[in-house]
């Protein structure tokens, strides 16, 4: 009787544990957020911003990890062999993504379950303020005569930066990228005239920009943002390439659609607070810029397929 009873016992514990499992409380404990860029940046920015507006609706820490490296595959690829149970997320980017084309990414658009995308913003290239570059015409100029002789900061190779500047050499201006994983080295390889060039987002660098330490000489949008009205688009010069900068938040596919959908919801929350808001202002980021999970991996595979033609169409795989 004893053994009969055990038995039943162990099958109601079988029997139970899933349901058990299925309603634990979560989150319980802090989420990782890995942010895979060095501190400084905009993708550190807006995860330290971000998760501490998310912890007020999830309960939780986010505590933020930079682990910078390979144009944010280094990072990635913690969140990748981490466990999808909803307690590792990270930043992703659209120079990231850039390296999926590229051939230099070990990851697909579908390895990740795509929670939010948070930032949306157009790209720059900033010179110093001393720079006898004062019109993007006479950058363009010189670069012409000087091949490969103008050095760009940017975030690495195979990135959306990169991308940029490669385009840029097929229409006769070819300038050589040098990568700067680290936000701040980036900086201040422009600022100290170790690059002529910067390739990056108003936001990013708008201490420097209202200091009058950088200026910036194109926006590769297809319109003049209203901050920088004397700035031209790039459209306006007949370069036909505006790849937008964008950040968002990722899982590993495979994260309880609960645990996705809580996450959504403490993030959209956090996207609607006078705080974030304030943010997104400073950070000269696109009004629309919030996306919910339901429609941000569809968009992000559009950006890779756009980025393939790139890629393709001016021969600018690894």
């Amino acid at each position: 009787m004893r053994l009969g009873f055990i038995c039943i016992v162990l099958l109601v514990t079988v029997a139970v544990a899933p349901q058990l499992a299925a309603q634990e409380k979560y989150p319980n404990r802090p989420i990782d957020f890995v942010v895979p860029w060095g501190t400084g940046g905009g993708a550190d920015a807006m995860a330290r911003q971000f998760g501490t507006l998310g912890q007020s609706f999830l309960g939780v820490a986010l505590p933020v990890s930079n682990v910078p490296g390979a144009s944010g595959n280094t990072g990635l690829a913690q969140v990748l062999t981490g466990k999808a149970d909803g307690y590792t997320i990270g930043v992703y980017i659209a120079d990231t993504l850039a390296t999926i084309p590229t051939g230099l990414a070990r990851h697909k658009v579908e390895d990740f379950d795509w929670i939010a995308r948070t930032q949306v913003a157009d790209s720059f290239l900033f010179v110093k303020a001393d720079s006898p570059f004062r019109t993007i015409q006479e950058l363009f100029r010189h670069a012409h005569a000087n091949p490969g002789k103008l050095r760009v900061a940017s975030t690495g190779f195979g990135s959306l930066d990169d991308v940029t500047v490669l385009y840029l050499a097929r229409k006769g201006y070819r300038m050589t990228t040098v990568p700067y994983p680290k936000p701040g080295e980036r900086y201040a390889a422009a600022l100290g005239g170790h690059a002529e060039v910067l390739y990056e987002q108003a936001g990013d660098v708008q201490q420097y920009v209202k200091a009058g330490q950088l200026r910036p000489l194109i926006i590769f949008a297809e319109k003049r943002h209203p901050a920088f009205p004397e700035v031209p688009a790039s459209k306006e010069l007949g370069l036909e390439i505006y790849l937008p900068q964008f950040r968002g938040i990722v899982a590993r596919k495979g994260t309880p659609p609960d645990r996705i959908q809580a996450l959504g919801e403490a993030f959209r929350k956090a996207s609607e607070t006078p705080s974030w808001k304030k943010f997104v202002e400073e950070w000269y980021n696109r009004s629309d810029s919030y996306m919910g999970a339901e429609k941000f991996g569809s968009w992000v595979a559009a950006e890779a397929v756009t980025l393939d033609r790139f890629v393709k169409e001016f021969e600018i795989r690894k």
